[in-house]
């Protein structure tokens, strides 16, 4: 006879409870089914990732996707190309959801019709990637870096103008979608509002990051490489200028040997006319090298505007100077604006002149004795070309060429960053704003004070009440007729807020003045001379008191300042020059750009 124990047997181990009273064989099945949820969902939000989704309504296909073909994100030399998630979809998850319903509002947009023509696609778009700015603004553009890490970017590989920016941007606190809109898509940043793109673009210091060693290193590298280049570059030029010189010389020596055969002695010597600088030995006095380029018409105004100008925010809020960006590529860009181009547009240059050269190169010493500074100044001449727009080709037949040369005084809005530019406006004559004959007669009052009859000289924006940069509404650019009072206009002068302004002309002639509310020229002393020579060298030298007078820059040791150089050759004049940019100079200072040395 069997007996119970009294015990319960033991359940099948897929029976028995495990969670909240749930048998094993519950939770397994939930868990896998889980598993197989979950799967299902992320391979479904993967498939919602690919290029081919995005792309299968026609607003993206037709609209958005064409513009992205051929771009550097599509096709480039690495064979990598990204696609819309790598841009526009988060790598981590939270996020990845956060945007992904976000992105439903678009879909209702797709569902609506909101979209589904090119104009009202078109009428949209801004908003649409202003929401993308602003996202990536939060996110430090952190889709920009899982490619581009500020780290991995090194100065060797990148054009000057790149690697100056990038070292801006670690040490400001800039992020890679301030700079970079418009690279995969249409630029709509000139749509924009320029007080919204100046608070979405503003520096957070929450983004700054320490530049790193390997970055400097690169730097260091890429530099001292670009300096032996450029005193190779140097060396072979002045070995091509002694080569011509030696060889011009040696001609004129044996057609002088044959006239004075022929003329038995009686062959007199050539005036090459004063020496204005007869203490000064030119030999020891090192030269520097100055890059003159055609700047169009490219405008005080249009530098400031970053709907023209790319590097508009650098400068007017990063305190960039001109040189910052643009001190290596000036060939390029005279050579782009003298042909008609330049700008965002090719709107530089409306008149180009054809044949004439995009730069000039040249070469400036200085130095300076107990009473004066002297200048020495050195380039090729050109061949003729004529001005179209011209009778007989030459704007200003009596002067194949004018120099002029501006010190920058104290209290000029950028003056530091911009030298000689700040009185560069686009109402001036020949640009885009001239307000013509007729509208400077109609102002009479201005007019009179100015001494303008046909044309406005450049002036400084402290000598007007009001600048007009933006040009907003239509407005025209600059300010020629909004004339500060004369006496607000006498205390710059005293403060000494002017551009120094000596000018030389062919002949050797000069005059000594100062740029403020018009351009002034005064009985400032100024000596000067002038020659082209045999070799096709200008050479033009000019002297200046020190200290001076009203309208001079005192010129003393331990303080630097900004230059700039204009030349006007081919017979030249108003805006169709070639100028400098922000040159440093200071006395017996190896540092600056122009050592002026003493003797």
């Amino acid at each position: 006879m069997t007996q119970d124990s009294g015990q319960e047997p033991k359940k099948p181990i897929w029976r028995r409870t495990l969670i909240w009273g749930m048998p094993i064989a519950a939770v397994a099945g939930i868990f896998v089914a889980g598993i197989i949820f979950w799967g299902g969902f992320n391979t479904a939000m993967e498939a919602t990732n690919t290029k081919d989704f995005c792309i299968s309504c026609h607003e993206m296909g037709d609209f958005v996707y064409e513009e992205y073909k051929g771009t550097i994100h599509d096709v480039n030399r690495s064979g990598v190309g990204a696609v819309c998630s790598d841009c526009h979809v988060p790598k981590d998850w939270t996020h990845k959801i956060i945007r992904k319903i976000k992105a439903s509002r678009e879909v209702w947009g797709k569902i609506t019709g909101k979209i589904s023509t090119p104009e009202k696609f078109d009428a949209h778009r801004l908003q649409l990637a202003m929401n993308e700015w602003e996202r990536m603004k939060r996110t430090d553009s952190v889709e920009c870096r899982n490619c581009h890490d500020f780290e991995s970017m090194m100065p060797e590989f990148q054009a000057p103008r790149a690697r100056q920016q990038h070292l801006n941007a670690m040490e400001t606190g800039q992020t890679c979608i301030d700079c970079h809109k418009g690279i995969a898509h249409l630029d709509l940043r000139d749509r924009a509002d320029e007080d919204y793109l100046a608070a979405l673009e503003a520096p957070n210091p929450e983004f700054i990051r320490k530049v790193p060693e390997e970055y400097l290193a690169s730097l260091a590298r890429i530099e001292t490489i670009e300096a032996e280049e450029a005193a190779a570059a140097k060396a072979e030029d002045e070995a091509a200028r002694q080569r011509i010189a030696d060889a011009v010389a040696n001609a004129r020596a044996d057609e002088r040997a044959k006239v004075e055969a022929e003329m038995a002695g009686t062959a007199s010597a050539v005036d090459e006319g004063v020496d204005v600088a007869p203490n000064i030995d030119w030999g020891t006095v090192a030269s520097s090298d100055l890059t003159l380029f055609y700047p169009g018409q490219a405008s005080f105004e249009w530098v400031q505007n970053g709907k023209t100008h790319g590097g508009a925010r650098p400068l007017t809020q990063g305190g960039d100077a001109c040189t910052t960006c643009h001190a290596k590529e000036l060939e390029d860009i005279g050579n782009k604006i003298v042909a008609g181009g330049g700008g965002k547009n090719d709107e530089l240059e409306p008149t180009p002149i054809p044949g004439k050269r995009g730069t000039i190169g040249a070469t400036v010493q200085a130095a300076y004795d107990a009473d004066n500074v002297y200048f020495r100044l050195q380039w090729q001449n050109a061949i003729h070309a004529p001005a179209p727009f011209v009778d007989g080709g030459k704007m200003d037949p009596d002067n194949q060429i004018k120099v002029a040369m501006m010190i920058t005084g104290t209290g000029i809005e950028m003056g530091d960053q911009v030298g000689c530019w700040a009185s560069c406006h686009a109402d001036n004559t020949y640009m885009p704003f001239d307000p013509g004959a007729e509208a400077i007669a109609a102002n009479g009052e201005v007019a009179t004070a100015l001494m303008a009859e046909e044309t406005i000289t450049k002036y400084l924006t402290e000598s007007r009440t009001k600048v007009e940069v933006k040009g907003r509404r239509g407005k025209a650019q600059g300010g020629w007729d909004k004339l500060a009072e004369a006496a607000q206009i006498e205390q710059y002068l005293a403060d000494g807020t002017y551009l120094d302004l000596m000018r030389v002309y062919a002949d050797g002639s000069a005059s000594n003045g100062y740029r403020l509310e018009r351009r002034v020229e005064n009985d400032g002393d100024i000596a000067a001379q002038a020659k082209l020579g045999d070799d096709g060298m200008w050479t033009v030298v000019f002297s200046r008191p020190l200290v001076g007078g009203v309208g001079d820059v005192p010129l003393e040791s331990g303080k630097t300042y900004t230059v700039g150089f204009a030349i006007h050759d081919d017979y030249a004049a108003a805006r169709f020059h070639h100028v400098t940019l922000d040159t440093t100079m200071a006395l017996d200072d190896p540092e600056a750009q122009i050592n002026v040395v003493g003797q």
